[in-house]
């Protein structure tokens, strides 16, 4: 317990600067992706877990067609738009695993441009760590990660990293459902531990307690502890 607090506390300090941290502030955050972001509803999620939460409000707007990636988002232009039209403080970017080196070379590329757009409007980038599918996750999920840590690094970009809070929850708790029915999109538990670390990540806010249901997702007490535990020592250690 002491080593989780201790923990907590640095990520508060890592996380806290050019972020609302007043209770009673809002942070208006605009998601950017595809359906890893869109299932289970991720960004309703975040502003859910918000609402019970002691740090500042947040309130969201997405676009997340199925398969985009931000050079898809870039040429089609709705999301461009959303940015130009917004009062945003944060835009969460991501597109799939990228796993592979010419995926990680487009992830990289598009992060920047997309981070360099973001400050020009005033609005902070960031960056959200996915998965691979699950049968490949064994190996080609540190992949991912360092992908998305190279992308955050080379544009910028501030790094959620939600697929390293998964990684570090299988790790403990193979057990833990946080693929959905096709192995890909996560399930509402999965998209839960996603909800926290972006929530974290953008605040400083660790979450003291959490609720026991969120959107779809229903998790025991024990559960919690293990997503939040998760959560924290990613968030530390990008």
């Amino acid at each position: 317990m002491r080593t989780l607090l201790a923990i907590a506390l640095v990520l508060a300090a890592l996380c806290g600067g050019g972020s609302a941290t007043a209770a009673d502030s809002t942070l208006r955050v605009l998601f950017v992706g595809n359906s890893l972001t869109a299932a289970n509803d991720l960004p309703a999620l975040v502003h859910a877990l918000a609402a019970v939460s002691a740090g500042p409000a947040i309130e969201t707007g997405a676009v997340t067609p199925g398969g985009y990636a931000l050079e898809d988002h870039w040429a089609n232009g709705e999301a461009r738009r959303a940015l130009d039209s917004g009062d945003w403080d944060v835009v969460v970017l991501q597109q799939g695993p990228s796993s592979l080196p010419d995926s990680r070379a487009n992830l990289v590329e598009w992060s920047k441009r997309w981070a360099d757009d973001a400050r020009a409007h005033g609005v902070r980038p960031a960056l959200l760590t996915v998965w691979p599918e699950q049968y490949r996750a064994s190996y080609a999920l540190p992949d991912v990660i360092r992908s998305y840590r190279a992308a955050a690094l080379e544009s910028g970009a501030l790094l959620l990293p939600a697929g390293a809070a998964w990684r570090l929850a299988q790790q403990k708790t193979p057990k833990l459902r946080l693929y959905g029915p096709d192995g890909f999109h996560p399930s509402p538990l999965g998209s839960y531990l996603a909800a926290i670390v972006v929530y974290a990540g953008l605040t400083g806010h660790v979450p003291a307690g959490l609720p026991a249901a969120l959107g779809d997702a229903r998790a025991s007490t024990q559960q919690l502890k293990r997503l939040r535990a998760a959560a924290v020592v990613a968030l530390s250690s990008r």
